[in-house]
Parts: structure tokens; C-alpha cells; sequence
């Protein structure tokens, strides 16, 4: 349920309304607009049922909220949610600007790593992607350098600026990964973890949702809301494709989840079209089909060689190739009323 306040409440209405909907039992979520404030109580609404909450000062009116997802239902927010990162928090996800991150799929040593990262910054990435811990189908593949890797991050961010996104794999690496981490990344395999998804709902770090294999939209959206229940709300959901029966491309993209989520949910959308095509050759048009469909940034693997990477290189784009798709998604962006941020601050604006 969810209590939408009249215009310009006062600061004392609103405490009172807070108080009444706690001595439920209930919690009570607040999410400030420009004009008007929504009150979310989460718990058993029955609890509600008996109070006259449309007769509370302030109060314009009473909305129940059917779906099982609160937190993450964009009912429960007066407005999408936008997320800073860098020193200045000059990049936003989930504003006007779409985002686009970069890197190798794994961290493999220091020169490649810092190599890729110059790349793609001078290309117009904002953040550097990189996995330090690697989820693998055969426990006999490379599975990251793990601390060494997400030091090595570290040094790259402190070179270049960029903050990193990495993968966190257990419960028990939370507390590591977050101390060097800019965004903590939730792989597919892990979107129903959770014990997973409750620990990083506990530490103050965005976290960055992969959409499981085959997980519906409805779940994605569970899933955030196991870490929003936590106190974190600073969640970007990922469309990375899901299984299906068609063997052409590595996962088939649901395209029609970008606009699905952007009416379901407040959260910032984020498509990963390396893994959704598992061919470098298909990671361009379906970036640009992401930012078509809405989304507010993309996650793209690059490594200097390719051929020579230790994991997912068939779908890992040149630093060259990754710069003409930036072009590309540069001009799809201003046709639908958007615009890209490029590490330099130079913002490609749509004509007005």
C-alpha cells in the first residue's frame, strides 16, 4: 500500500504519518518528489486496513499495491531512480545520459587491464568493467585472479578516474570485494542467491543485477527487491538475454524487458549485449537496439586481443571496433530524444 501526500506537506504531517503507519508494525519507505511525497508501507497491508489513513492530515490518497515487488515498483517512488558514481559524482546512471561500461571480461594482469581501460576511456567509456572473480561452467577453466585482480582494479581506477564494476560470487567475499569496488555485480547464476543478494543489500554500494538464465521479469524484480529490503536502494538491473531454444546467438536479448521494466520499476536499466549475442560481430546492433528500446546504459567487453583471452573472447570486441560502436550508439541516441557521457564530459544532446 502506498500513501500519496498532498502537494507541499509539511515536515510535521509527514512525521505523523510515518508514526501511524509504524505502530502497525509496518515499515514505512519515503520517497520525495518535486511536489508531492510517497509514504510506502511494507509489511502485511491488513495491518492498514482498520486505520483511516485518508483522514491523516496531508494525506490525498490510499493505493494498494498488488504486485509482489514494493520496494522496486515505481508505485512506491515519485520519481526513476538516478545513481551517482566518481570523485566528482559526475557520472549518472538513470538520468538523461546514457552509460556505457568497459572492459575485459576478466582481469588477467596488469598490462592488459590498464591497457584496455586507456581504450575504452579515450573511446568515451565512463566506468571500467573487469571480473576478479570468475564464474565458470567447468571448474577446470580460469577463474580469476581474485584479490590480485580487484587490487589491480584499484590501481586502474586510481590512474584513470574510472570507477569499476566487479562480480562478487559469495556471501563471504561482500564485505572484500565492496572495500575496493565501485558497484558490485550480481551474475545471472547468482540472481536467486540469496543469502548473496542479502549481504549486499547490507553494505552501501551499488549493485548491479544480472537477470538470471532463464528468469522472468517478475523475478528480476524479487530478486531486487531481497536487496532493497536491506536498506540499499542504489540497484541497476541488468538485461544480459535469456535461454531459450534458439542456438544462433549465445542467449536470445528480450529487447521487449527494457520498456517492461522502464513502466514496472524506478531502477536504472542496464543491457549487457556481449553476453546476449556471444558473438563480437552482434554487439553493436544489439546495443544499438538497447538504446532504441530505452535502456540508461550499456556494459560491453572489450580486450586488446581477443584471441588471447582467458575468458568469453569470441564475444569481446577490439578496442577499435568498440570505439565505431560508440559512434554508432551515439547518433541512435539523439533519434530517440537521448544522450551519451563520454569520460571526458563531452555530452552528445539531442536538438531541441
Amino acid at each position: 500500500m502506498i500513501i500519496v501526500t498532498k502537494a507541499h506537506i509539511s515536515a510535521d504531517a509527514l512525521d505523523r504519518i510515518i508514526e501511524h503507519v509504524e505502530s502497525t508494525g509496518m515499515r514505512a519507505h519515503v520517497s520525495r518528489g518535486e511536489h508531492r511525497t510517497i509514504v510506502g508501507c511494507i509489511g502485511e497491508d491488513a495491518k492498514l486496513s482498520e486505520l483511516a489513513l485518508t483522514q491523516l492530515e496531508g494525506v490525498e490518497r490510499v493505493i494498494p499495491v498488488l504486485k509482489p515487488y514494493k520496494l522496486a515498483s515505481r508505485d512506491f517512488s515519485a520519481g526513476s531512480t538516478a545513481i551517482r558514481f566518481g570523485d566528482p559524482a559526475d557520472t549518472v546512471i538513470g538520468g538523461r545520459d546514457i552509460v556505457v561500461i568497459a572492459g575485459p571480461c576478466s582481469v588477467e594482469g596488469r598490462d592488459m587491464l590498464h591497457e584496455t581501460a586507456r581504450a575504452v576511456q579515450s573511446a568515451g567509456a565512463r566506468m571500467l568493467r573487469g571480473g576478479a572473480y570468475k564464474p565458470r561452467s567447468s571448474p577446470y577453466a580460469f577463474q580469476g585472479m581474485g584479490e590480485a585482480g580487484l587490487e589491480l582494479l584499484a590501481e586502474v581506477r586510481a590512474e584513470t578516474g574510472m570507477p569499476i564494476v566487479t562480480e562478487v560470487m559469495d556471501p563471504r567475499q561482500v564485505e572484500l570485494v565492496a572495500s575496493y569496488a565501485d558497484v558490485l555485480q550480481i551474475g545471472a547464476r547468482n540472481m536467486q542467491n540469496f543469502a548473496l543478494l542479502t549481504e549486499v543489500g547490507k553494505v552501501q554500494r551499488p549493485v548491479l543485477l544480472k537477470r538470471g538464465l532463464s528468469a522472468t521479469i517478475t523475478e528480476l524484480l524479487m530478486a531486487a527487491e531481497y536487496i532493497m529490503a536491506q536498506g540499499n536502494g542504489d540497484v541497476m538491473l541488468c538485461e544480459r538475454g535469456i535461454r531459450t531454444y534458439e542456438t544462433a546467438t549465445r542467449n536470445t536479448m528480450d529487447i521487449a524487458a527494457i520498456p517492461v521494466l522502464k513502466r514496472e520499476t524506478h531502477l536504472p536499466v542496464i543491457v549487457d549485449p556481449s553476453h546476449a549475442g556471444g558473438r563480437a560481430d552482434l554487439v553493436a546492433p544489439l546495443a544499438m537496439a538497447a538504446v532504441a528500446a530505452g535502456c540508461d546504459g550499456l556494459i560491453i567487453e572489450v580486450h586488446p586481443e581477443p584471441t588471447k583471452a582467458l575468458s568469453d573472447g569470441e564475444q569481446s570486441l577490439l578496442p577499435s571496433a568498440f570505439a565505431a560502436m560508440m559512434q554508432q550508439i551515439h547518433a541512435v541516441a539523439l533519434a530517440v530524444g537521448r544522450s551519451v557521457a563520454t569520460d571526458a564530459g563531452l555530452v552528445t544532446r539531442s536538438v531541441s
